[in-house]
């Protein structure tokens, strides 16, 4: 396996074979790579988690809108066919703001170019497509060196979930806080949730943390509270699928639990996500559709049951962390702070004004 590092690795790209998604369930097993021919490939590879992460689900949306032109039939009617595919892509992962972000860019992209042709319109999505790859990686970096200033020498930190490379076009959110902050020996320990029912946190951060040379340990999600009343975490960072606008923030389930052990403790809880993660049209978290997935996940951790075959579930994949939880969200604009609501909307009118 080619070693992962902040220039080469992203888990989507795009190649002479067109969309290749490497396939995060089976990681950190296997390092297996799905070849994307049809839209449905996409749209079933982001409702497995095959690629998962705000920012990577928009990257690969962004693509898959060019697998689904690609792959029509010949003579049927693009307006049709792009809407068909918008709407199957659309409907994979309700919470993650990004993926409606990339529709309606590539909505924009398709009206601006569907008169010059198929061949025309296929173009100029695909140019498009790698420009929202690139600027997300680039979008990371800065995410990254904001985040750094917040931190001090051998600062133990604790991340949840998954949001480095694998969860991005590249570099991470999260876990790019922590990798800027631990090339600047501002990071001497991590601790990893191993993030239940999935265990984004135990199979891809530890995975992506192995590789970058950073000291961390795997935790129970349990765990948190016992951490940090040992006073053995000195900050929390971790990312968001989907921020409000007056800073509520929906995140992998289990977050909200770690910001309210968090403020208890007094450890600095901070959200890193690029701005484009926020919705300015969901006014709080209580207006952010929440996913429920399928019972067979909690009853199951890879190929063994560990419940009584037919025993009754609830799994929600996200919760939602009220904004007073939280110290600053750390954008690639910069680094926001409470009241939410205006340095929110100021980041939002200086991005408007150029």
């Amino acid at each position: 396996m080619r070693a992962m590092t902040e220039e080469t690795f992203s888990p989507i790209r795009w190649t002479d074979k067109g969309l290749e998604l490497l396939d995060q369930t089976r990681l950190p097993r296997e390092e297996t790579w799905l070849h994307c021919r049809q839209p449905e490939d996409v749209a079933e590879a982001i409702y497995r988690l095959s690629v998962r992460g705000a920012p990577a689900i928009g990257v690969a949306t962004a693509y898959g809108l060019v697998v689904g032109l690609q792959s029509m039939a010949e003579g049927s009617d693009l307006h049709r066919r792009f809407t068909e595919v918008s709407e199957l892509l659309g409907a994979t992962r309700p919470t993650a703001v990004n993926l409606r972000w990339a529709l309606e860019g590539g909505r924009k992209i398709f009206d601006d170019n569907v008169d010059a042709g198929g061949d025309a319109v296929i173009a100029a999505l695909l140019e498009w497509a790698k420009r929202v790859h690139a600027a997300d990686i680039q979008s990371c970096r800065q995410i990254g060196a904001f985040g750094a200033e917040l931190f001090s020498a051998d600062d133990r930190v604790l991340t949840h979930c998954n949001t480095g490379a694998l969860a991005t076009g590249g570099y991470g959110t999260a876990l790019g806080v922590i990798t800027a902050s631990h090339e600047q020996g501002k990071v001497s320990q991590v601790w990893v949730d191993e993030t239940r029912p999935l265990l984004q946190g135990a199979r891809l951060t530890s995975w992506e943390l192995e590789r970058l040379g950073i000291p961390y340990k795997l935790v129970t999600d349990s765990s948190v509270g016992t951490l940090m009343s040992r006073g053995l975490v000195d900050r929390v960072v971790l990312g968001a699928d989907r921020i409000a606008a007056n800073g509520d923030t929906a995140n992998k389930i289990g977050t909200y639990t770690v910001a309210v052990v968090a403020n208890r403790h007094n450890v600095p809880f901070y959200v890193a996500a690029p701005l484009s993660t926020i919705d300015q049209r969901t006014p709080t978290g209580s207006d952010i559709p929440i996913e429920e997935r399928d019972e067979e996940e909690l009853r199951r951790v890879f190929e063994a049951t560990i419940s009584p075959e037919n025993a009754p579930a609830a799994n929600f994949a996200f919760d939602v962390t009220p904004n007073e939880l939280i110290a600053a969200i750390i954008t690639d604009v910069g680094v926001l702070e409470p009241p939410f609501t205006e340095s929110i909307a100021e980041a939002f009118r200086k991005i408007e004004a150029g």
